[in-house]
């Protein structure tokens, strides 16, 4: 942990404290390093809505949720990640998702997502009308046609909390007044509601929506959300922990790609690339890597150029922070978008395995590190065949790059889960 340096022991010796003080001074005035920026397009700063509580220490999940892919969608005290949709008075209060009064509106995440869990808490009085969002669009119209509503809502209506709007109904039992727990599971036409752990819901939609964002809504009185996270369902696996199949070197380069005898990926030297046989568009990509040394620099490209240097997007590995604070990248940070967005905030930690999501979703790119969204971009520029020089969303390799003669890294748990279309009837 940073400390600030005690000066009591000084103060009774004038001549060394002056010549500290002065030290210092010179130091002030020199020049900061500025890594070099991409002169194709702006830089941009992650946004993130002005809400209490941001100075407070992020909150990471536990090690055993990374282990099996959970990523939150709140971080407990921004709306980073979020979008809103009509006049509600959406905020954080106690580490919460709160919504009081205001139209009907949603807030929902800027990623959209196919097959995941979904676990959150949900707390409201008797009178207030909410739900859980699935597969919606950014304007959803009819529950029954362009998305999934479960609904949170009294036990005299229609569809009372736990129920799908317009589909099915489910009668739990819940708490008014104190939280509640919702999981909710989307398997391409399968939904399944579980709340407070009672008997669950179960849905086979004969129209599957295959994609959209998670919203949450307000409807009517005050609702809280908390401990919203996501696990990604349906991945395949690119590494086989025994040999670098479905994988190619990058020819005539230093790096050294192989598999060590405890099974993971071992990435030594540098420059060069392993790049995927397969070709990838939209997806949720997880893995975990750990740098054996001191600020090392690393990225995994993704829509890559297939067979091209480095030609794609990249998601930066590099753990370096300016000062003590990590919300102060010297190298883009760990998670970033390279040259694109800088990680809000560093993560990662040299010499400790961490867990990296990324998820590519058309235009819309977004990472997670150690379950924590870190990046969430954007690429409105005009469509371009290489990554670098506009937006593409056509299908590409995913690369890891071997950067320079320092790098020495591990991977393990490559996996990849499609993004599978929307269809065109929701639309």
């Amino acid at each position: 942990m940073h400390r600030p340096c005690s000066c009591q022991s000084l103060s009774s010796r004038l001549p060394i404290w002056s010549l500290f003080l002065s030290l210092a001074l010179l130091l002030a005035c020199r020049p900061s390093t500025v890594p070099q920026q991409d002169t194709t397009t702006e830089q941009q700063t992650p946004s993130e809505k002005s809400v209490p509580g941001r100075s407070n220490p992020i909150r990471l999940l536990p090690a055993e949720q990374l282990e099996e892919g959970w990523i939150s969608l709140f971080d407990g005290s921004t709306l980073f990640g979020w979008e809103t949709t009509g006049d509600v008075d959406w905020h954080v209060e106690n580490d919460s998702l709160v919504a009081t009064q205001g139209d009907v509106g949603f807030l929902y995440t800027t990623t959209t997502f196919s097959n995941y869990k979904l676990q959150l808490d949900f707390r409201c009085p008797p009178g207030t009308n909410s739900g859980v969002f699935l597969h919606m669009p950014r304007e959803p119209r009819d529950p029954t046609a362009d998305c999934y509503e479960v609904n949170i809502a009294p036990p005299d209506n229609p569809f009372p909390t736990g129920s799908l709007v317009g589909r099915v109904q489910q009668r739990p039992r819940t708490a008014e007044g104190n939280w509640n727990s919702m999981t909710i599971t989307v398997l391409g036409n399968q939904i399944r509601v579980v709340v407070n752990d009672q008997e669950p819901l179960s849905y086979t939609d004969p129209r599957p929506l295959g994609r959209g964002h998670v919203g949450l809504q307000h409807n009517q009185g005050r609702i809280e959300f908390r401990n919203i996270r996501l696990q990604p369902l349906e991945f395949m696996n690119l590494f086989n922990g025994y040999d670098l199949s479905g994988w190619e070197i990058h020819p005539g380069l230093p790096s050294k790609f192989s598999v060590n005898s405890e099974g993971f990926l071992s990435v030594k030297d540098g420059k060069g690339q392993l790049e995927t046989v397969d070709r990838f568009d939209d997806f949720v990509l997880q893995l975990h890597c750990k740098i054996l040394g001191e600020h090392l620099n690393s990225g995994i490209f993704f829509r890559s150029i297939p067979g091209e240097l480095w030609m794609g997007y990249e998601s930066q590995i590099h753990n370096g922070f300016a000062n003590g604070d990590r919300t102060r990248p010297t190298d883009c940070g760990t998670g970033g978008i390279f040259r694109r967005q800088d990680a809000r905030h560093v993560v990662a930690s040299d010499h400790i395995w961490f867990q990296k999501t990324i998820v590519a979703d058309g235009p819309h790119l977004a990472v997670w590190v150690n379950g924590y969204q870190v990046s969430d971009w954007t690429d409105t520029r005009k469509k371009h065949k290489n990554p670098r020089q506009g937006l593409r969303t056509e299908a590409g390799t995913i690369i890891i790059q071997g950067h320079d003669p320092t790098t020495n890294l591990l991977f393990r748990n490559l996996r990849i889960s499609k993004l599978l279309p929307r269809s065109v009837e929701s639309q």
